[in-house]
């Protein structure tokens, strides 16, 4: 019986450690507030080392609305967390294990000749925190199957773009579009 309660002692208090280093992680953040959904982002990543180095290498408030602070804040520095968060309080975004690079090598080779390309990412996923459906909330959309080549779109006058614009940002951060469901998969039971 003692030997039990040790160890539940032991993973409650391993737990609790994982729970403010999570928050030691996200303290900075200013939009993951809410620790569940840092747990979730941290369950869909899986990726202790990526989390224990993460840096906020851009805030749109804090370094201006404009792609080209955004690229050079991110590009070449490897895996990538987009979080977006827009006036009507929706959270989304994505995740990408490559990163924004203008090293040509990662990208689909169709696009090798451009000046914008898309990169090849198949773990790259994009996701939804919050939204006005909160029976899907958070829910997580992997790459498609045959999509891998379009994770995501490398180009020096836009901002993040995940696949075939399923979220893209324009120039000043500001705006954008989606076309979900193109390069990801649509949560299941809804067709586009």
């Amino acid at each position: 019986m003692e030997i039990k309660e040790n160890q539940n002692q032991k993973e409650e208090l391993k737990s609790k450690f994982e729970l403010m280093e999570l928050q030691k992680i996200f303290s900075d953040s200013e939009i993951v507030q809410d620790i569940e959904y840092a747990k979730k982002l941290q369950e869909w990543i899986n990726d202790n080392d990526f989390f224990s180095k993460m840096k906020k290498g851009f805030s749109a408030k804090r370094d201006g609305f404009d792609s080209q602070n955004w690229h050079k804040a991110v590009d070449d520095k490897g895996k990538t967390l987009v979080i977006i968060k827009t006036k009507d309080n929706f959270i989304f975004g994505g995740f990408t294990q490559v990163g924004w690079t203008n090293d040509k090598s990662k990208w689909n080779e169709s696009y090798q000749d451009n000046p914008n390309g898309y990169i090849i990412d198949s773990n790259a996923f994009i996701f939804s925190l919050r939204n006005d459906k909160g029976d899907r909330i958070p829910d997580k959309f992997t790459i498609k199957k045959g999509e891998e080549q379009y994770a995501i779109e490398y180009a020096l006058r836009y901002g993040p773009t995940f696949g075939g614009s399923d979220i893209h940002l324009n120039d000043n951060l500001q705006k954008g579009h989606s076309n979900f469901g193109n390069s990801y998969n649509l949560p299941n039971g809804i067709e586009k």
